[in-house]
């Protein structure tokens, strides 16, 4: 009987903490169903549709994928979005390393010269990419009048579309202090004892690096890399302005840029969206920009076993 009494003792207080359990994880729940898996159910069904937020939705089935995959704008918008992943996620990495290793030393004044280096990072990015767009300008700007004094060529960053999407590295590049600050971290968690041994053997600082730096941050850099390829097939705020900017139409207008060098694929979504209250496309071009997202991770991921080492493997 007593025993009995324990067990539903212990059953009232296990239902108890669990109604307190989701009592207190109610709020986010309520957010993810309202905000989160409504519209990701919603997405669905329009990227079915004809809708233009000011009528009933048709359904129209998989005539917005077909038509997608005959629009050549949407192909470009892929095809510059694939630039500034396949180069500009690395050149980031690479300039985040490079500083990272630079702030690594150990020299008088080092936290100043970190927090120099870190300061861009947290810079709103509009307010980054505005201040970008004065040192772009081909008129005044000051990367213009510094090539000016040296002799050198002055491209018109803002409209030759020759120019346009190196332009955007450079301001990526502007900004890696996020990504240095975490391979900082990593590399002050690789072991001395191991550097002290090659040392011992003869190693040089390059041998040190290759054999002994980059495989004791490499998960560090697997999960930058990640990170930078989801950014950058979403890639935006930059190409955004940049285009309201040089047309001068304000940042409402349909435009790509020169030769529709800046539109994007977030971009081209945007306008479909947003401008061209063409929701269904809009919403088709969320689901395969989610697709080709899925599938490049996890080609990156697979190959993780082949570089990444992680603790006492």
């Amino acid at each position: 009987m007593l025993q009995h009494r324990a067990i539903k003792s212990r059953a009232s207080k296990r239902r108890n903490h669990t109604a307190a359990g989701i009592l207190f994880a109610l709020p986010w729940i309520i957010g993810f169903l309202a905000f989160s898996l409504y519209p990701i159910i919603m997405s669905v069904y329009y990227s079915l549709t004809d809708f233009n937020m000011f009528q009933t939705p048709k359904f129209v089935g998989l005539e917005n994928y077909s038509a997608l995959f005959q629009d050549e704008k949407f192909y470009k918008s892929l095809g510059n979005t694939l630039y500034m992943t396949v180069l500009g996620t690395p050149l980031c990495l690479v300039a985040g390393l490079l500083l990272a290793v630079l702030l690594n030393q150990k020299v008088r004044a080092m936290p100043i010269f970190r927090t120099f280096f870190y300061l861009p990072s947290i810079v709103p990015l509009v307010a980054s990419s505005m201040l970008w767009l004065w040192i772009l300008n081909p008129q005044y700007g000051l990367l213009n009048n510094i090539l000016q004094k040296l002799g050198l060529y002055q491209p018109n960053w803002l409209t030759d579309p020759r120019f346009t999407k190196p332009a955007l590295l450079i301001m990526g590049v502007w900004g890696v202090g996020s990504i240095m600050i975490i391979f900082l971290a990593a590399l002050q968690d690789v072991p001395r004892t191991l550097y002290e041994a090659a040392e011992i053997d003869g190693a040089n600082a390059l041998k040190r690096f290759f054999y002994i730096t980059l495989p004791g941050i490499s998960p560090a850099i697997f999960f930058q890399l990640i990170m930078g390829i989801i950014n950058n097939f979403q890639y935006f705020t930059q190409a955004y302005l940049m285009i309201g900017s040089s047309t001068g139409g304000g940042l409402n207008v349909v435009s790509g840029g020169a030769e529709n060098s800046l539109l994007f694929y977030a971009l081209y979504l945007y306008q479909n969206a947003f401008n061209l209250f063409k929701m269904g496309k809009a919403s088709a071009m969320a689901w395969i920009l989610f697709v080709v997202v899925a599938v490049v991770t996890a080609v990156v991921f697979k190959t993780q076993d082949r570089w990444v080492s992680y603790g006492e493997e």
